[in-house]
């Protein structure tokens, strides 16, 4: 959403307002573009949200040298995106990072204005910790997630996977996803984790009574890994299942296993 009112001769112009610099001795970037979004949850006046995201703007261009152009969102997947251009570097933020410390907004120019990879943990771990902030929908078919299948209960698994695995650090509900249509498919999800709500959902397929519970016990753990390693945006492409996901998966007991077992009857799954 626009800072601006739709057709408003400040949207029409060329070139943003100059922003103003914080207090403090720090020389002004030149030509810094100010924000041109504002998220639209937050209850603050459109005055007060300018002035912080005018100061979010600034203070990146004042560490990268060069004019930010700063889009401030209410995304509930992407909490950082960018492209870098030669002369300006485009770059959307949640807005949980309006009063982020400065060490996370030295992080968001490392990461988004300077390429360094590095800097994208950080921004990870506060993301985490900020959690709350994401605007949490649920549809009204969404709202019950029962756990107890024919074969499996859900509840019990998550509780054995969590203290033997996790040391009882994940906090998340899970249940059975609905059965859907009978089609022919070419592939499946066998669960799927939900940051914004905290939400597991296993797909109905796995309860049978042919199916190993160490494989359902697998798919359980994948999902709980998902709240450890948030999916990330490297160079502008977002990666569902970073470095250090695969390797915390690896150290599943009957990894191999699960994988075997998943590729002699992903056919069975698919058939549903």
């Amino acid at each position: 959403m626009s800072l601006f009112p739709r057709g408003s001769s400040a949207e029409r112009a060329a070139t943003p307002a100059q922003p103003r610099a914080p207090e403090g001795p720090a020389p002004l970037p030149p030509r810094n573009r100010v924000p041109e979004e504002a998220p639209r949850v937050l209850t603050a006046s459109r005055e007060e949200l300018w002035t912080r995201a005018e100061s979010l703007a600034w203070r990146l261009s004042a560490n990268l040298g060069m004019p930010v152009r700063l889009a401030v969102t209410d995304n509930r997947s992407t909490m950082v995106s960018f492209r870098r251009g030669a002369q300006v570097l485009q770059l959307r933020l949640h807005h949980m990072f309006l009063d982020a410390p400065e060490v996370v907004v030295r992080a968001v120019a490392d990461y988004a204005g300077r390429g360094h990879r590095g800097a994208g943990a950080l921004l990870d771990e506060y993301i985490r910790g900020q959690q709350p902030l994401i605007r949490q929908l649920r549809r009204e078919s969404d709202a019950e997630l029962n756990p107890l299948g024919r074969c499996f209960d859900l509840r019990a698994l998550y509780n054995g996977v969590n203290e033997a695995y996790f040391g009882n650090a994940i906090q998340a509900r899970i249940g059975w996803g609905r059965m859907p249509p009978r089609r022919r498919r070419k592939s499946i999800r066998l669960g799927v984790y939900d940051h914004q709500t905290r939400e597991i959902r296993i797909h109905p397929a796995l309860d049978k009574p042919d199916v190993p519970a160490f494989f359902v016990e697998f798919i359980v753990f994948h999902e709980m890994l998902h709240q450890l390693f948030p999916s990330s945006n490297r160079t502008g492409r977002r990666v569902h299942h970073p470095r250090a996901f695969r390797e915390r998966e690896r150290t599943y007991p009957h990894y191999a296993a699960a994988l075997r077992w998943e590729r002699e009857n992903l056919g069975t799954l698919l058939r549903g």
